[in-house]
């Protein structure tokens, strides 16, 4: 940090590192100098859409409009991108003005801290911008300025990092300059444009256009190849569904289409791996747990499962379902979650559970039972559930349920696409 800031690095936390951890700033963590996000993510389209869902009580909704409008208008003066906004329906870039928690994994700290946080570029959360309604929003220098809070965030949004020139716009730190007249500063001038381009004049127009021939038409076209089916661009969409999930050996995995992703303590990056190059026997997954006391693993499709340690599949698999005394109408299970206090697992089909002892390797009676009735609230379908730090998450379409088991309660109410660092 020290380094970051131009402070002499002493490596203690002295005075004037003090002073500049105290300012209010961008909650984006600093990287470099003008620079870009990992990957150089980028708007592919020349016209982004924006929406405010929620304004400030701070200024009027037409003010607010305006300091949005003239913060995207310092971009498009100098990129060939248009910023257009709308009233209805879901943006490239969705903003609102919310204090505290304000359903993302990253709470807002109150006055003075931090001022807002954007995401990168991308689908789904890509870009969105998020404005803490603690602090005071102003258009002048008192409080805190929308117009240059907003073009910081919107460089983010971009696809800008934060720069260590303490006159850039990208500057981690707030500081107020007189917005009269204001332009875009060199540095993240030429940070924008490294991504997009410069805005060059539109050519006027030829008065006497040629017309140009029709393309003849070919007798056999080429066909459109299918998409791909990598689940890759699903991963910050607000609308992700897991087709199953689990622990292994501490680390989370995520499954999808032939594919999972990893989560690690080890490293921030997710992985994604396509299932076949770890479990050639598996092509997808419906339900997965582990039993962590065993070291073991269980993953299962159709009516047949697996069992591994870690990447190694173990001999004797796959076997039927049935050997958990499942009756012979059970064909699929949904998804199923380990609990260690009780060294249960549940098991979740349609709108039903069974419990099933690990210990003694056999169903308990009395089951299945109804999911609303023991679990109220996570809905009457499970997709994928999960253990991780005591809680059990249970998945059913996009919504996930936080839930302590001990309390039979929910925690709190979540989206499946924050797990893979989608902010």
């Amino acid at each position: 940090m020290q380094d970051f800031f131009r402070l002499k690095v002493t490596g203690k936390l002295d005075s004037k590192t003090l002073e500049v951890m105290q300012k209010p700033r961008c909650g984006v963590s600093d990287i470099s100098r003008y620079g870009h996000f990992h990957g150089r993510p980028k708007w592919e389209q020349k016209t982004v859409t924006y929406r405010i869902t929620q304004y400030t009580s701070d200024l009027k909704p037409s003010e607010v409009d305006a300091a949005i409008a003239q913060a995207f208008k310092l971009y498009s003066d100098v990129i060939p991108l248009t910023f257009t906004q709308i009233s209805s329906g879901t943006a490239d870039i969705m903003i609102l003005f919310k204090g505290g928690a304000h359903g993302d994994f990253y709470p807002f700290d109150g006055p003075h801290g931090v001022l807002a946080h954007a995401n990168s570029p991308g689908q789904g959360e890509g870009g969105d911008t998020h404005f803490d309604e603690d602090e005071t929003w102003t258009l002048s220098a008192r409080g805190i300025n929308l117009l240059l809070v907003a073009a910081h965030e919107f460089g983010h949004a971009l696809g800008l990092d934060h720069s260590r020139d303490p006159t850039a716009l990208m500057y981690p730190t707030y500081k107020y300059v007189d917005t009269k007249g204001y332009r875009l500063p060199d540095d993240d001038r030429r940070g924008v444009q490294a991504l997009y381009g410069a805005r060059t004049p539109s050519p006027k127009p030829n008065p006497n256009p040629s017309p140009k021939p029709r393309p003849k038409p070919n007798p056999n076209p080429t066909p459109t190849p299918n998409p791909n089916p990598n689940p890759k661009p699903e991963q910050c969409s607000r609308d992700l569904v897991f087709d199953a999930a689990t622990s292994m050996r501490r680390e989370l995995y995520f499954f999808k289409d032939g594919y999972f992703w990893k989560k690690s303590t080890l490293f921030n990056e997710i992985q994604l791996t396509a299932i076949k190059t770890v479990w050639p026997q598996i092509s997808s997954v419906d339900a997965a747990y582990e039993v962590p006391e065993k070291d073991v693993a269980f993953i299962i499709k159709g009516n047949q499962y697996w069992a591994t340690r870690g990447y190694t599949a173990m001999p004797g698999y796959p076997k039927h379902i049935s050997e958990f005394g499942f009756p012979q109408t059970v064909t699929k299970i949904d998804a199923a979650v380990y609990v260690k206090h009780t060294k249960k697992t549940l098991f979740f089909i349609e709108h039903k559970y069974w419990s099933y002892d690990e210990s003694r390797g056999r169903m308990d009676p009395g089951y299945p039972r109804q999911i609303y009735q023991d679990f109220p609230g996570i809905g009457n379908k499970v997709d994928a559930a999960f253990e991780n730090y005591g809680y059990l998450y249970f998945s059913s379409g996009a919504r996930q349920s936080e839930y302590d088991y001990s309390r039979r309660r929910i925690v709190r109410v979540l989206l499946n696409y924050g797990w893979l660092n989608c902010y």
